[in-house]
């Protein structure tokens, strides 16, 4: 029963529940998921990278190959069979997005094929997605929700597109400070800047708004990282938020589409072991010091110095990403595979995996519960029964 009101918003002539799932990938966030969260009534999002890791035949059509179009080709079978999926899940409600990361080399394609499969909303971060109107020419009714951290990058985006002739249909604000996996900031020491705090970054997308003529209703602004209680929620709806994103909260959910182990590194994290790091994308990311992370991190230095690419061997996805730490040998970023590091923990590898998490404790504690306990407890403040 619902012992509280909350704000309902919509997107693209479609009311919502003020509720986002992120996008978790390697295949953290597939069809399971974003469809369950889609059924309930709010946002389910499938992440794209990779998910033929979710199909047996798909990995034995990939096998060892090293021909980029041919596993390119493969992903794209895989993203388009998750989104059927999850949309028949869904049957008409909530609705189903798929995050793109621009800092991805085949974003474009990503795109195209999500919106071709029935996407209805692309969500893009991990770098201005200028281009993402040009990307999505001829599907009109797909929504196009950027992520971004602070005022600068809303207005750089708004006023781009603005020019095109296009507006986002909600943009997404996260903070660096409580998200996982990559953040939104450039280095580690940015993480805290109170220039990212939800209330003044809010303040500010409001003011302009306002300077560019647009009505505060037109586009949603929906605030991700930290909201880990029902409290918590509804002081960020309170703060002028159309509604509030949630990462490792469902992860761990009966229907994440991770291996069990996966969820039970994430609930059972204790404060101390979430780290912040450079990570291969150039980028500040979070996650469990597992095995693997911490015995990276101890001999990170001397990685840096002296890793190298051996372009033969890469059976993973080739330029995966755009720039690429260790690929490319920059001593800054991070010196690893993070294909294979992310694939080793969405399958459950405790010892290899990199399990990328939030930095707040989680709503139902270490408890794997399902999608629509979680969306209670958060919309009421009411606790399923915990054994």
């Amino acid at each position: 029963m619902r012992t509280t009101d909350y704000p309902e918003f919509s997107i693209k002539g479609k009311t919502l529940l003020p509720i986002v799932q992120g996008g978790m990938g390697v295949g953290v966030s597939a069809h399971r998921l974003a469809g369950a969260v889609a059924k309930a009534g709010a946002i389910g999002t499938i992440a794209s990278i990779d998910l033929r890791h979710h199909h047996p035949d798909l990995m034995e059509k990939a096998g060892k190959c090293r021909d980029k179009e041919a596993l390119d080709a493969i992903n794209l079978v895989a993203l388009d069979r998750e989104i059927r999926m999850a949309l028949e899940t869904a049957a008409g409600n909530g609705l189903v997005a798929v995050n793109v990361m621009k800092a991805v080399t085949e974003h474009a394609a990503y795109v195209r094929q999500a919106c071709a499969s029935g996407a209805e909303a692309i969500v893009m971060g991990a770098g201005l997605p200028l281009d993402l109107p040009e990307l999505v020419q001829g599907y009109p009714d797909v929504a196009l929700i950027p992520i971004l951290s602070d005022v600068r990058g809303v207005a750089v985006v708004l006023k781009k597109w603005m020019r095109k002739g296009r507006m986002p249909d909600a943009i997404v604000i996260e903070h660096p400070r409580y998200a996982g996996g990559h953040l939104g900031a450039t280095r580690i020491e940015d993480v805290d800047d109170a220039r990212f705090d939800f209330a003044s970054v809010l303040q500010g997308i409001f003011d302009l708004f306002k300077e560019l003529g647009i009505e505060r209703e037109r586009i949603p602004v929906i605030v991700a990282g930290g909201a880990n209680t029902h409290e918590r929620f509804m002081e960020l709806l309170a703060l002028g938020a159309s509604a509030v994103q949630f990462g490792t909260p469902f992860a761990v959910t009966e229907e994440g589409d991770a291996h069990p182990n996966f969820k039970k590194v994430l609930a059972e994290a204790r404060p101390e072991d979430i780290v912040t790091f450079m990570s291969v994308a150039g980028l500040p990311a979070r996650a469990v010091k597992t095995p693997w992370l911490a015995n990276y991190l101890r001999r990170e230095h001397k990685l840096q110095a002296c890793a190298k690419f051996d372009h033969e061997r890469c059976t993973v996805g080739l330029h995966c990403l755009i720039q690429c730490g260790l690929r490319d040998g920059i001593a800054r970023a991070g010196q690893f595979c993070i294909d294979t590091q992310l694939v080793a923990a969405l399958k459950g590898d405790i010892g290899k995996g990199l399990f990328f998490r939030g930095s707040e404790s989680l709503p139902l504690g270490s408890a794997i519960r399902s999608v629509r306990e979680l969306i209670d407890y958060l919309l009421t403040g009411v606790k399923p029964a915990l054994a």
